[in-house]
């Protein structure tokens, strides 16, 4: 089981990217993810949720040229506010919560 702190701050990266998306994720995982594998787990699964959903963001932006794309916007945003809180949960709880469907390309 993770450290309190280390928990605060798995949960801190994912709550803080409603504020400032990419700094301040990036500054918390920047900092400790050497001291700490769980909070190098989450700021990964973060940073990879990210890049998988602008992807699917931008296929989606394309795709309102064909108006099917509209919907698509509307379910992106849904899935990364809930995505994001459940995540954050997950953290506080000291669980690493792997998001659904995104692309693991920081390893």
């Amino acid at each position: 089981m993770p450290k309190n702190e280390e928990r605060l701050l798995a949960a801190a990266i994912y709550v803080i990217s409603f504020f400032a998306p990419i700094l301040g994720p990036l500054v918390i995982w920047l900092v400790k993810r050497e001291e700490s594998s769980f909070i190098d787990f989450h700021g990964k699964e973060y940073f990879n949720f990210m890049i998988s959903y602008f992807m699917y963001t931008v296929m989606s932006g394309i795709l309102t040229l064909i108006l099917i794309g509209f919907i698509g916007l509307w379910l992106i945003g849904i899935l990364i506010v809930v995505f994001t809180i459940i995540a954050a949960i997950k953290a506080y709880e000291g669980t690493e919560y792997r998001i659904p469907w995104i692309f693991r390309l920081i390893k």
